[in-house]
């Protein structure tokens, strides 16, 4: 017996609608997934600041506001619309309008045997046994009452899976796009990407919105990486300033398994980033890089817990953060480390830049160490421009403005140094010019060359190439 508390009947009639409606809802394993995740959402609710996870970040605007399933087909977005949104280069590009994958709107090049490339939906139609081993088999919907919602609503989203030792030489890139709507409309796309071993490829989950309206994104993707398996995943953020987005990413490695993560925030109103890798294999290495850009009264959240579980693994945790006017960024950065993980190497760093007085940040990195034969550190920094810098450029001719974003420019590129050299990479750095140029200074388009970034000096921590 499921009882809500009045904040939750909104969606209590909403998930009594979806059953109707949800996609193989008669298959037994799936219904029971959804089932139970549901009641686990009605039973905790949405987090509050008394949970230690979300002490610095307040959902009760996502939690007052009467969210609506998007009605289905219901849009009019065209290949236009999309155009300045597809311009990175990719194998293919899977566009999802308010959640649903849209075939006519996703460009399709030619991908190599053994790439597996739909949406979530679909598969589950055709192919539900491919999917049943991974789907719902690692996100914690018992710890995490959005990730509980996602797995509740789960009905679409990205299904990828490369087989073992295929190669695919361009990223996937995934863009999911928010539409205007009178109400307030609320989305809940589920990936699924299994790379088996010894496979290599890249996947870039973009967000974005037409339009400026509330719409409230809860997102979860889990990512499989077999054994000596190479995988980058990109997640984008820039959706509009009414927007709320809250993001799930699960890794789960296997042995000699090899993944790069990198997370850039540049929009939304409240942002929340989960990424959650577990080093479940001898021998895994994980990079978790990051950088969000705050103003206005933007709210960006990053929460990273990183699992170590067997010997022999390394992690590392750079994230760099550049507020201005009322934004308020958050880093809470947790490594825990199981009592068989010996000779685990793990490092995390934060750090941040003010550039006014009413801007703020809360940075807690934290480590818990159960095993005795370890190498764990951390750290985090807050700070302003640096004044003899700022001389020291003006003095070689270069007016404030510009001087200024250089040295922005030069803190935002120790993120987009630690990612691989390739057209994902370029296409990031204009956007984040683009971007910076807006944070209220007037100033010119500045290229900066590659910066040498904090680390390990014993191994470049820069993405696998």
């Amino acid at each position: 017996m499921i009882t809500a508390i009045p904040q939750l009947e909104t969606y209590l009639d909403a998930y009594s609608a979806f059953q109707t409606t949800a996609p193989v809802r008669d298959l037994g394993w799936l219904r029971k997934l959804r089932d139970d995740a549901f009641a686990r959402f009605c039973e905790v609710g949405f987090p509050t600041t008394h949970d230690e996870d979300w002490r610095f970040t307040n959902v009760s605007a996502i939690a007052k506001t009467p969210f609506k399933l998007p009605a289905s087909g219901q849009h009019n977005v065209t290949n236009e619309d999309l155009a300045e949104y597809l311009r990175l280069p990719a194998a293919c590009h899977l566009v999802f309008v308010d959640g649903r994958y849209e075939p006519k709107l996703s460009p399709f090049l030619r991908l190599p045997l053994g790439v597996t490339v739909t949406s979530l939906a679909e598969a589950l139609n055709t192919n539900p046994a491919s999917l049943e081993p991974h789907l719902g088999r690692y996100l914690n919907t018992e710890r995490d009452a959005f990730a509980a919602l996602n797995t509740a609503f789960l009905a679409d989203g990205a299904y990828i899976h490369i087989k073992k030792g295929v190669v695919v030489e361009q990223p996937i890139h995934l863009l999911f796009v928010s539409t205007c709507s009178d109400a307030p409309t609320m989305t809940h796309p589920r990936n699924l990407i299994v790379a088996d071993e010894q496979s290599q490829l890249a996947v870039v989950e973009d967000y974005v919105s037409l339009g400026s309206a509330v719409a409230f994104c809860n997102t979860a993707t889990e990512l499989v990486a077999a054994e000596s398996a190479v995988v980058s995943h990109y997640m984008l953020e820039r959706e509009d300033t009414q927007a709320f987005n809250v993001s799930t990413l699960r890794i789960q490695q296997g042995r000699s398994a090899n993944v790069s993560t990198h997370s850039v925030l540049l929009g939304g109103g409240l942002v929340r980033n989960n990424v959650h890798p577990v080093l479940a294999g001898e021998g895994a290495e994980c990079l978790i890089n990051g950088l969000f850009i705050g103003h206005g009264r933007q709210h960006l959240d990053n929460y990273m817990l990183v699992e170590h579980a067997q010997p022999h693994c390394e992690s590392r945790q750079f994230y760099n953060g550049i507020l201005d006017n009322h934004a308020h960024g958050v880093f809470h950065g947790r490594i825990i480390v199981h009592k068989d993980a010996q000779k685990t190497d793990a490092k995390q760093t934060n750090r941040n830049l003010l550039l006014s007085d009413d801007a703020q940040i809360d940075t807690k990195p934290q480590l818990e160490i159960y095993a005795d034969d370890v190498k764990c550190t951390h750290g985090a920094t807050i700070g302003q421009i640096e004044e003899n810098a700022l001389f020291y450029l003006r003095s070689r001719g270069i007016d404030e403005p510009s001087a200024r974003k250089l040295l922005l420019l030069a803190f935002a590129n120790e993120c987009l140094d630690r990612m691989k050299e390739d057209g994902v990479r370029r296409h990031l750095e204009q956007l984040i010019n683009r971007h910076l140029f807006g944070l209220g200074m007037e100033m010119a388009t500045v290229s900066i060359a590659p910066t040498e970034h904090s680390g390990d000096k014993s191994k470049n921590w820069e993405e696998v190439g």
